[in-house]
């Protein structure tokens, strides 16, 4: 698991071939508003772990979190370093998805399981979920360099180096 500082490095600052400065990382948070939120939920999810008063000041955070930015990655996901939210609005993460390095995510995407689970979802490095896609199920492996075309729905495995999308048909009916 990396460091906070690791993650902001990645997420704010844009990459570690860029000096790192709390300054850099603090401007940024509040000047963009996908970074406001990356910011914000590190900082809550790394409270989370903690016991006491961090754990309620983490549930504070989050709720305010959800909120300004109709986007809920609930608290205890496991997301590696390098989110991407292009277009955070009407994002859902449960709390049982362990997402590798450098995932990508579009506008109004769901990743859940049913609330008895105890099997996470696991989605490799490198994978982009396209906007108004759904990963619903119990135990799914995404693997690594995976693209979730638009508009898709995964409840199955997906194999490393895929492309995955649902086959939509546009029917056109004249009155």
């Amino acid at each position: 698991m990396s460091s906070l500082k690791e993650y902001f490095h990645a997420e704010i600052i844009g990459g570690k071939d860029r000096p790192f400065s709390w300054w850099k990382v603090i401007r940024r948070a509040r000047r963009s508003k996908g970074s406001n939120f990356l910011f914000w939920w590190r900082v809550a999810n790394h409270l989370h772990t903690k016991k006491g008063f961090s754990k309620s000041l983490a549930k504070s955070i989050h709720s305010r979190l959800v909120a300004k930015h109709n986007t809920d990655i609930m608290l205890g996901a496991n997301i590696g370093e390098g989110l991407n939210i292009a277009h955070n609005i009407g994002i859902v993460i449960r709390k049982k998805v362990v997402i590798g390095k450098n995932f990508t995510i579009m506008q109004n995407c769901t990743i859940g399981t049913d609330f008895k689970t105890t099997e996470p979802i696991v989605i490799g490095d490198n994978v982009t979920m396209g906007a108004n896609s759904c990963i619903i199920g119990s135990g799914l492996i995404i693997g690594d360099n995976v693209n979730i075309g638009a508009m898709s729905f995964v409840n199955k495995n997906v194999p490393s180096d895929s492309t995955v999308y649902t086959k939509k048909e546009m029917v056109v009916v004249s009155h």
